[in-house]
């Protein structure tokens, strides 16, 4: 079955940087685009990244110039690289891959950035 599992969330500064990984199984994770979103307390799930099956990226506007999605398509893994956070960047943040229309959602990790 698919499972995608999210890890590199913690604690970091304002101006700091972590760097989130989501290991995939259950389907053939090259062939498939991969998203990042991220869920604010009270808020609802935002996308904040994408990564196609052949590496073209999207961002939201609001984490431009500061994240970068990318994938290793032989560790099965897709990566966020969260540089500049900020205490606003404070959310879970999950991965997620649609196939055949359906999503699937991996256990987010936790990132909180202090002021």
């Amino acid at each position: 079955q698919v499972q995608l599992v999210a890890s590199g969330g913690g604690l970091a500064q304002s101006g700091g940087s972590l760097r989130l990984s989501c290991v995939a199984s259950g389907f053939t994770f090259s062939r498939y685009g991969m998203r990042w979103y991220q869920q604010a307390p009270g808020k609802e799930r935002e996308l904040v990244a994408t990564i196609s099956f052949d590496g073209s990226t999207n961002y939201a506007d609001s984490v431009k110039g500061g994240f970068t999605i990318s994938r290793d398509n032989a560790k099965s893994t897709v990566y966020l690289q969260m540089n500049s956070l900020k205490p606003e960047d404070t959310a879970v943040y999950c991965c997620n891959v649609s196939i055949s229309g359906t999503p699937y959602w991996g256990k987010g990790t936790l990132v909180t950035v202090s002021s």
